[in-house]
């Protein structure tokens, strides 16, 4: 793995330790947000019977607890690239009562598992932070049997997260935070129609879809969201850290007058998109 790649993954690390906590404690509401993107990876997988399937970038454990809860024989290895996330997944596996899991940290970049090891693939909302996309690609092939199957979701464009762009577009108007690479790591990155199935064919895999799927963040007030935004995303605590007490005082202000308006009934049910990747070895 390049140098900078490296640096990427370590910095994402650090983050996604740092908000674990926050992951933790929002954990039924994030899952139930993600649901759809869980059935469909599993509907596409289709685990059963012996399989060894490989679930990447699993962070609480989604949807890998999951998929090992409907292996009679088989296992999942989940892996993550943050330790204190799979803690949160080892403990979740441990109130399931699964004993077919096990928990690997590492980077997919340099996936420690031999060629041709997994009958199946899965990973949620994972591929958008991956410094080098095709390479995970390529790595994940590596270790897939011959046929075997990958399944990713990614969101979908920012037009159709309002559950991420109410706080995001918010902080960003006010902060004057310049436009992103478009390529580099991030939330939307791979939202465009297409741009997964292109590397996952660049990767050399055969029989490659894409489906999109809705879901909902189900916050209840805009208070909740607001608390939920600023305990488990980094983008928007580290931005809001750079504001003053009146900036912030002004953005917060401003989120809950959009989401109050937004839903004039108090019940804050926030829209969201995903795409649904299949692909074979």
């Amino acid at each position: 793995m390049e140098q900078q790649n490296r640096k990427i993954s370590e910095k994402q690390k650090a983050a996604w330790n740092k908000f674990s906590g926050g992951w933790k404690k929002w954990d039924v509401a994030l899952n139930q947000h993600m649901q759809p993107a869980t059935d469909g990876i599993i509907s596409l997988l289709k685990p059963a019977g012996s399989q060894l399937i490989l679930d990447i970038a699993a962070g609480t454990g989604e949807p890998g607890l999951s998929i090992a809860s409907m292996l009679s024989s088989g296992k999942v290895i989940i892996t993550d690239l943050a330790d204190e996330m799979l803690d949160i997944a080892r403990e979740n596996g441990s109130k399931k009562g699964l004993t077919n899991v096990e928990f690997r940290a590492c980077d997919v970049s340099e996936l420690p598992f031999a060629d041709n090891t997994f009958d199946g693939v899965s990973c949620r909302m994972g591929f958008m932070f991956f410094p080098d996309m095709l390479l995970a690609a390529q790595e994940i092939r590596r270790v897939l049997k011959p046929r075997g199957r990958i399944v990713t979701t990614v969101w979908s464009t920012a037009d159709k997260n309002f559950w991420a762009t109410a706080m995001g577009e918010t902080i960003n108007r006010n902060l004057q935070i310049p436009i992103p690479n478009p390529e580099a790591p991030g939330i939307f990155r791979c939202g465009k129609s297409g741009l997964m199935t292109t590397i996952f064919k660049q990767a050399g895999f055969k029989n490659i879809s894409e489906n999109e799927l809705l879901c909902k963040l189900n916050c209840g007030t805009a208070e909740i969201y607001w608390e939920m935004m600023t305990e488990i995303a980094a983008p928007v605590v580290a931005a809001l850290s750079d504001a003053d007490d009146v900036m912030r005082a002004k953005i917060k202000r401003e989120v809950y007058e959009l989401i109050n308006k937004t839903f004039l009934d108090g019940n804050v049910v926030l829209d969201g998109s995903s795409l649904l990747i299949y692909a074979e070895k």
